[in-house]
């Protein structure tokens, strides 16, 4: 772990950079905007990890009501459950011994479920259960049209739940229903008709197993991009968006953008003004990723991050704009989730004052 970039009470001018800032005002009011949104819908919001990495920020989520947390990984799962979080679920398939016998472990602290698309990964899961001498819930992926993970809706994944259902050392949990190709989806229209499929897959697997007498506590999935078509869909009981906390470039790109504010920069600084129309600065693909594109320079027309290589990001000046050598700017971040696992403080400011300094707990855990 690297020394904080920063300390409380300092100027955001006197950051050290590049460093992961948080605008607590508006980070603050994205967690109030998404309790407000599921608050009359009745479905809850189980805030995906992957995103923030951090025990400090689900807290603050599950004090404005959601039910729990989600991740993908086990090692994501152990920070929370140590961190005290105490309803987990991976919304991800696990495979390895090792891995799920860490993940059985972790239902001695914590209530932490897991997802399956194959009896072959049932009876691993039910073994590292017997093993560890606790039951764990497992939820039946459902592929809802992106073609990754999941068995197909209907009579396929029926019948693997009967199978977890059937086992003394699982409980079946309910489906897991995410549609995650939809979330980047511009169109609107084409959004909304990608998931009205999801939740129809969803609602037709919910009803075979009604017919079987199998009860589904929990209709996961959603993300920032769709999640109030799936909450007021009557189908999904649980919404794991993520983003929403920060937002990010490639959100911003939606037409019907999510309703919640830019929070989470990059603060960087300008190390070279010496080639005639353009400002380096010291952020390039090392300080964040360039999957969804480059990042945007927030609040200063005319600047625009063209380029990057490992320790430079480039910027081209329009007519009139001119940061001077060593001015230090916010860049906005295509992709927020794996921005986040380039740092291990998020430098919490307010009013263009440091008032916090939060661990990024879970940076690197990938297995």
């Amino acid at each position: 772990m690297q020394p904080p970039p920063a300390e409380p009470g300092m100027h955001e001018q006197e950051v050290d950079t590049p460093a992961l800032l948080l605008d607590l005002d508006a980070f603050e009011a994205n967690l109030d905007a998404m309790a407000a949104a599921l608050a009359p819908t009745g479905t809850k919001l189980r805030a995906h990890t992957k995103t923030h990495k951090s025990p400090v920020i689900a807290r603050l989520q599950m004090e404005r009501g959601a039910v729990g947390q989600c991740v993908q990984k086990v090692a994501e799962a152990e920070v929370l459950a140590w961190g005290g979080i105490p309803d987990i679920l991976v919304t991800n398939e696990v495979v390895g011994p090792r891995k799920l016998a860490r993940l059985a472990a972790l239902n001695s602290i914590s209530r932490v479920g897991i997802c399956a698309d194959d009896r072959g990964q049932v009876d691993a899961i039910a073994a590292a259960a017997a093993a560890c001498g606790r039951r764990i819930t497992v939820l039946v992926e459902i592929d809802v049209g992106g073609a990754r993970c999941g068995v197909r809706p209907g009579p396929d994944a029926v019948a693997l739940a009967q199978y977890i259902a059937a086992s003394p050392h699982l409980i079946f949990g309910g489906i897991q229903a995410y549609q995650g190709s939809a979330q980047h989806i511009r169109a609107p229209e084409a959004r909304a008709a990608a998931i009205d499929s999801a939740i129809s897959d969803a609602r037709r697997t919910v009803e075979q197993l009604r017919q079987q007498g199998l009860a589904c506590p929990i209709v996961g999935g959603a993300g920032t991009g769709t999640f109030a078509q799936e909450a007021a869909s009557g189908v999904y009981t649980e919404i794991q968006a993520g983003s929403y906390a920060f937002m990010d470039a490639d959100y911003a790109r939606n037409q019907g953008a999510p309703p919640f504010r830019q929070s989470l920069f990059v603060l960087a600084t300008v190390m070279s003004t010496a080639v005639p129309g353009v400002a380096v600065v010291d952020a390039g693909h090392k300080a964040m990723p360039t999957d969804s594109g480059y990042p945007l320079v927030h609040g200063r027309p005319g600047l625009e991050y063209v380029g990057a290589s490992d320790e430079h990001g480039k910027i081209l000046l329009g007519d009139g704009a001119r940061p001077d050598c060593g001015e230090k700017l916010r860049l906005v971040p295509a992709h927020c989730d794996p921005t986040v696992d380039r740092y291990d403080w998020y430098v919490g400011v307010r009013k263009g004052r440091v008032e916090c300094l939060w661990p990024v707990a879970a940076r690197g855990a990938m297995a």
